[in-house]
């Protein structure tokens, strides 16, 4: 079994072929981060036009690197949401209409399910097992059972990790993405040199808050002298960020596997997927908790936690294999939780 994958609801236009027995045949990933470049963010009209520009010739391209035709493919999963509706619509409407053309089955894939399955594409693990998503958009712990299971254990209460690196960034001056920007600036920074709050750190419970956390960088910074923020400085609040942000994950982390535990006793997995799970800080914390807490830890290559389609392909394989398909009404979400009977946390991102 073969699904193409299309992957349009952010920023980076994908496209993949993956099969049922694990292999990603083709995997390609075109970023916007130039377009994108001179607004220090994500502008959703740049983004939709991109993706209607480069569509076509990159699924081409997946399918030349796969040497394959459309013949051999078995399905279309594309996602559907959540994220920029504007880039959704590009993807669903050219999945379908391949799927239409060619009378192959059509899966709507959560961007989010995308994620949380990655660790059984890459690792082949068994369900259930304790995520921990964590992207620009999302930060929330989560109990995958099984496809299309989700239990919502924690999420944030205000910004998600991959917001509070993004703004740090612009902040600090480091530019777009804000996530990989901060990391390379704090690997030269002194950590303890600013006293920066934990949110939420020793509460009961699993969510997350990172606003109170980027109000402290800036009144740091507010506090530091005039004008462009010196290097040094700019190391050690990046370091000094990364720290707290790390503090708080691993607190929260502690609290999810006791909740997991309570539930699925016999279950030893701790995976992490989305984009901050490429910080290779925030990945050896929880790497050393895991091993404290007797658990096996799975991390994605880098490649797969950022926006990618074979991570959509692969979600389509394990709901085709099952029979979820969609029908060719099936819409694109700009909302779409994993958990629907979660309650929703208020200051949810775009994606939430």
């Amino acid at each position: 079994m073969i699904v193409l994958g299309i992957e349009t609801s952010c920023d980076e236009t994908a496209a993949a072929l993956v099969d049922d027995g694990r292999r990603i045949l083709a995997d390609v990933v075109l970023s916007q981060r130039e377009a994108h470049l001179p607004y220090g963010g994500i502008v959703p009209e740049i983004a939709a036009r991109a993706h209607l520009d480069v569509l076509d010739a990159l699924i081409r391209d997946a399918l030349a690197a796969a040497g394959i035709g459309l013949d051999a493919v078995d399905g279309i999963a594309a996602t559907a949401g959540p994220g920029l509706i504007g880039g959704l619509l590009v993807g669903v409407m050219t999945g379908k209409g391949i799927a239409a053309a060619r009378g192959l089955p059509f899966l709507a894939v959560n961007h989010l399910e995308g994620h949380a399955l990655t660790a059984r594409l890459t690792d082949g693990i068994a369900f259930p097992y304790l995520l921990l998503l964590v992207s620009g958009a999302h930060c929330q712990f989560l109990a995958v059972e099984d496809v299309g299971r989700y239990r919502r254990l924690g999420t944030t209460v205000d910004d998600a990790a991959g917001e509070a690196f993004d703004k740090v960034a612009r902040m600090l001056g480091l530019g777009y993405p804000g996530g990989p920007a901060v990391e390379r600036m704090a690997a030269t920074g002194d950590a303890s040199r600013f006293a920066l709050p934990r949110p939420m750190l020793g509460r009961d419970g699993c969510d997350f808050s990172f606003s109170g956390l980027k109000t402290a960088v800036r009144q740091a910074i507010e506090a530091l002298p005039p004008g462009p923020v010196a290097a040094g400085d700019a190391a050690d609040l990046a370091a000094s960020f990364q720290a707290a942000v790390t503090d708080i994950v691993l607190d929260r982390a502690g609290h999810a596997i006791a909740r997991f535990r309570a539930r699925h006793a016999a279950s030893g997995t701790l995976v992490v997927a989305g984009g901050v799970a490429a910080n290779a800080a925030l990945r050896a914390g929880l790497a050393g908790l895991a091993a404290r807490e007797r658990m096996n830890f799975v991390a994605p290559p880098l490649r797969l936690c950022t926006d990618n389609a074979a991570m959509i392909a692969w979600a389509g394989v394990e709901r085709l294999r099952r029979g979820l398909v969609d029908p060719l009404d099936a819409p694109a979400r700009p909302r779409w939780p994993l958990d629907p009977d979660a309650p929703r946390a208020p200051g949810a991102g775009v994606k939430a």
